[in-house]
């Protein structure tokens, strides 16, 4: 897999999946919602530490940076 996502995407995917946990685990958000939510934070979570959004690839999305050779 080909890295897609960058440092500032990782990070947010991050912070959403934290808050998305929090809502749910101070039963703020509950029942079929909260679960969805759940699962969506750990996609988040998961997709963050691989640094790969499969999402992104049939579109062509990339948020990592370009290396450039000098």
């Amino acid at each position: 897999m080909k890295k897609n996502m960058g440092t500032t995407d990782k990070v947010i995917r991050v912070l959403v999946a934290i808050v998305a946990a929090v809502l749910y685990f101070t039963g703020t958000v509950s029942g079929t919602l909260g679960i969805v939510l759940l699962a969506a934070a750990g996609i988040f979570l998961l997709t963050s530490l691989v640094s790969f959004c499969p999402l992104y690839a049939p579109f062509g999305i990339s948020t990592c940076p370009v290396k450039t050779k000098e």
